[in-house]
């Protein structure tokens, strides 16, 4: 029995030493390598010698109130937390059919309560022209330069309840009423589409069930290629994305140009400095890290 133990000692010992201390001292050096100490320091960014942020993670840009700062250029949405939390990693879990809003009670907006209290929850359909509209608005761009395919001007996504007799394929042959389902009744409200096939289209009463109708979404007269990236409107699977793309950098140039005092040529120069391509020339696509662009900025025209 002691034979057994003392057997039982050396071999903690022996794999101690190996797992405990060689195997963590291994990993450190190689650590060190040229190429991966980036990436074992987490890629922290610094700025006049103190940590600003990691080229991995994205971050918000607002002012005290919540609002984007002009003079810095703005990244992706976020779904993670209340906004590039690494702790909250995480889309929305919303997919391309996910077009119909659930709308908010009236009387819980009457009685104060903000639509997120009252209930209301869009689709991504509509985060989607919501945040196109708000992001034509940030950038001085007009209104069709911020309409996206089946969205309304109001921001929501232009999708009719069409109800009626339907024919042997399921589609609605003779539609008898039609109905905004992400436009709810207010009194003057003109809808985005005032009939359809012939028939009125009516606004979306709280309470009602229209999913007996078939759902049609309606592109509208949008253009092909919208003036706001998709990469603008959309939030990335992790939620950390600390890349924007070339032509949401391109969009964002002449506000950020007017707000630092500098040429729009300037502005281009650091942002074409910060881009990186395709991850091995054919993987991926060209991006700008939102970080780096936005401390060149502070270093080359501050504020």
């Amino acid at each position: 029995m002691v034979r057994q133990y003392w057997a039982a000692l050396r071999a903690l010992l022996v794999f101690t030493v190996i797992l405990g201390l060689g195997y963590p001292l291994l990993v450190w050096l190689v650590a060190w390598l040229p190429g991966l100490h980036d990436q074992a320091q987490g890629s922290i960014v610094d700025a006049g010698g103190k940590p600003v942020g990691s080229s991995l993670i994205g971050q918000l840009y607002l002012d005290a109130a919540g609002r984007p700062l002009p003079q810095y250029f703005q990244g992706r949405p976020s779904e993670a937390g209340a906004g590039y939390d690494p702790l909250s990693s995480g889309g929305s879990n919303l997919g391309p059919e996910s077009i119909v809003d659930i709308p908010a009670d009236p009387a819980k907006l009457a009685a104060g309560a903000s639509p997120a209290e009252a209930g209301y929850q869009p689709s991504l359909l509509t985060q989607v022209c919501s945040r196109s509209a708000e992001v034509a608005r940030f950038e001085g761009l007009d209104q069709a330069g911020g309409s996206r395919p089946f969205c309304t001007p109001g921001g929501v996504g232009a999708v009719l309840s069409v109800i009626g007799p339907r024919d042997p394929r399921g589609n609605v042959a003779r539609p008898v009423r039609v109905v905004s389902v992400n436009e709810p009744c207010a009194a003057g409200k003109q809808l985005f589409l005032d009939r359809y096939e012939g028939v009125p289209v009516q606004c979306a009463a709280f309470g009602e069930n229209y999913s007996l109708g078939q759902i049609v979404p309606i592109r509208g007269a949008a253009p092909e290629v919208p003036g706001v990236p998709p990469d603008a409107v959309t939030a990335s699977g992790s939620g950390l994305d600390p890349d924007i793309s070339p032509a949401y950098a391109e969009l964002q140039i002449p506000r950020v140009a007017r707000a630092r005092h500098a040429s729009q040529d300037q502005i281009r120069a650091l942002v074409a400095q910060t881009e990186s391509g395709r991850a091995l020339g054919i993987f991926g696509q060209a991006s700008v890290n939102v970080l780096r662009l936005n401390l060149e900025l502070d270093r080359r025209y501050p504020v």
